[in-house]
């Protein structure tokens, strides 16, 4: 190629379309029970009634950006309390670490959304086109008024699955039943219609049109794994020792079992192998070609492409260790389906440690999965998440029902009334965390001889609504006798106690003195 031909040749290449083929098996199955249980939590968790009380919302897990609060069931947290989502987040990353060490990238392959969503829509378009050679046929056909048909169909189903989700995600930060008949009537926001817009947009894009490219080029996960991946990781992998070489097909080794009665097929003798027998031994078949075959005659591997056709990253798992492989395991149940109709054991693609491959091909048995999962990097990340895990639910169990926050009012810093005594002025902000309305008394410090007034009110005590907090005015006042008025500042403490309940809580601040100027 000369040098111009170099220059002007495209470094992109155009996505071929993947078509999964259908297939049954443990993963599948476990696949659509994962679907159907994150699908069900997101769509129906915003219509979940929790009772908090009057004046209160009713909806079990809501995000209350106007009153600046986070509902979950009986969990109330306030903007200040943030470090609860903070430590959530830390937990659900040190998780990720931990799952990812010990197998792989199983979270891309069950739980991720980009999966869930792409599985649905698969789902979908298997049911409107049909299985992977129909759909093959389909995409290689001219237009016509079929297959405008079923893509119309098609991309119908996948617009009402991409408003749902658009639709539920709105739920979450506004009262679900409200907002649901505001949406039908056009009485809702511009931002609800917006949301749920862009959200459409992005779930049809993602999960129909994308898909996998979502997982390889926009994810940074599957450039951070390896980090978190090694040689003891449990991941999906192929047992080359036992597939190589590939024959060329069951047909090829009917006809070469069948071309002599001398030889006789026996299954070798030996250890088990993760709970399976070793490969099969063919010594002596006479390759149909001329010639001979190897004495141990061709692997398990009948060079099918199962394993590939059933891959939603379209790769082949016999190639090796790859950033596109989500750790699905749809390969495993296609190449078990294929070695139990060819009579050869399972396992030919598994779940595998790259540790054991050299014990595996002396034909001894790999360590036990407890070795390769508890292990002391495993260890620590258990450790690190059930030990945050704990200190938030502690947390929780010992934060105060009332708060109290304190700001002296700097302008002027103190005045002198005609008495001489000195009055400085506070901010004091009471939140009640209660499900009723509470009445707090508010006092000065013990023992400092200190008198104290609320503006526009006669006693000193302030009534807070239900789950909500009062900002007022105080004034603290010190007698001219008083050392605290000739001095300079001088540390004190106001109190306030829920009369209801008895609860306490205080704030410390610093009362200004003649000797301040």
């Amino acid at each position: 190629m000369s040098t111009n031909d170099s220059m002007n040749t495209s470094l992109y290449a155009a996505r071929e379309p993947i078509f999964p083929r259908r297939v049954s098996g443990t993963f599948r199955r476990l696949k659509w029970w994962i679907m159907g249980v994150t699908l069900a939590i997101y769509y129906l968790t915003p219509w979940i009634r929790w009772d908090r009380g009057p004046n209160l919302p009713d909806q079990a897990v809501l995000v209350d950006l106007a009153n600046r609060r986070f509902y979950f069931f009986w969990i109330e947290i306030w903007p200040h309390e943030f470090y609860f989502v903070a430590g959530l987040l830390v937990m659900a990353g040190l998780g990720l670490f931990l799952f990812t060490a010990a197998l792989g990238r199983v979270w891309c392959g069950y739980a991720c959304p980009q999966t869930v969503w792409t599985d649905l829509f698969l789902l979908v378009e298997r049911w409107v086109e049909g299985d992977r050679n129909a759909r093959l046929r389909l995409h290689k056909q001219p237009w016509s008024a079929m297959k405008a048909r079923l893509r119309l169909t098609k991309w119908t189903l996948w617009v009402l699955i991409g408003i749902a989700t658009g639709g539920a995600w709105v739920f979450y930060f506004a009262d679900a039943p409200t907002l649901a008949r505001d949406l039908a009537t056009f009485a809702a926001p511009p931002v609800a219609y917006f949301s749920i817009a862009i959200l459409t947009f992005t779930t049809v894009v993602f999960g129909g049109f994308m898909r996998e490219q979502v997982c390889i080029y926009m994810c940074p996960w599957p450039r951070i794994q390896g980090a978190m991946m090694d040689e003891d990781t449990l991941t999906v992998a192929y047992r080359e020792w036992r597939g190589e070489p590939r024959g060329k097909g069951l047909r090829r080794r009917k006809e070469a079992a069948s071309a002599t009665s001398e030889t006789t097929v026996t299954r070798a003798a030996g250890p088990q192998i993760g709970g399976r027998s070793p490969a099969l031994k063919m010594p002596g078949i006479p390759d149909t070609a001329g010639g001979t075959l190897p004495l141990d005659g061709p692997g398990d591997c009948i060079d099918c492409n199962a394993c590939v056709n059933v891959c939603p990253m379209g790769i082949d798992i016999r190639d090796g260790q790859q950033m596109a492989c989500i750790t699905c395991a749809l390969c495993i149940d296609a190449c078990d389906e294929v070695m139990e109709k060819v009579g050869k054991d399972r396992g030919l693609i598994d779940y595998i440690a790259l540790s054991d491959a050299p014990r595996e091909r002396g034909g001894e048995k790999p360590r036990s999965l407890w070795v390769h999962i508890l292990r002391a990097r495993n260890i620590l990340y258990t450790v690190l998440w059930a030990g945050i895990g704990f200190g938030l639910v502690f947390l929780l169990f010992i934060r105060p029902e009332i708060e109290l926050t304190v700001a002296p009012v700097r302008n002027p810093t103190f005045v002198t009334m005609s008495d001489g005594t000195v009055r400085n002025a506070y901010d004091v902000r009471i939140l009640n965390k209660h499900g009723e309305e509470r009445v707090f008394l508010v006092a000065p410090g013990f023992g400092q001889d200190l008198a104290l007034e609320i503006e526009g009110r006669s006693g000193n005590t302030v009534s807070v609504p239900a789950d909500t907090q009062a900002l007022t005015r105080v004034y603290v006042m010190a007698g001219p006798e008083n050392e605290i008025a000739e001095g300079d500042r001088t540390e004190i403490r106001l109190w306030v106690e829920d009369l209801m309940s008895g609860e306490r809580a205080y704030s410390e601040t610093t009362f200004t003195g003649r000797g301040s100027q």
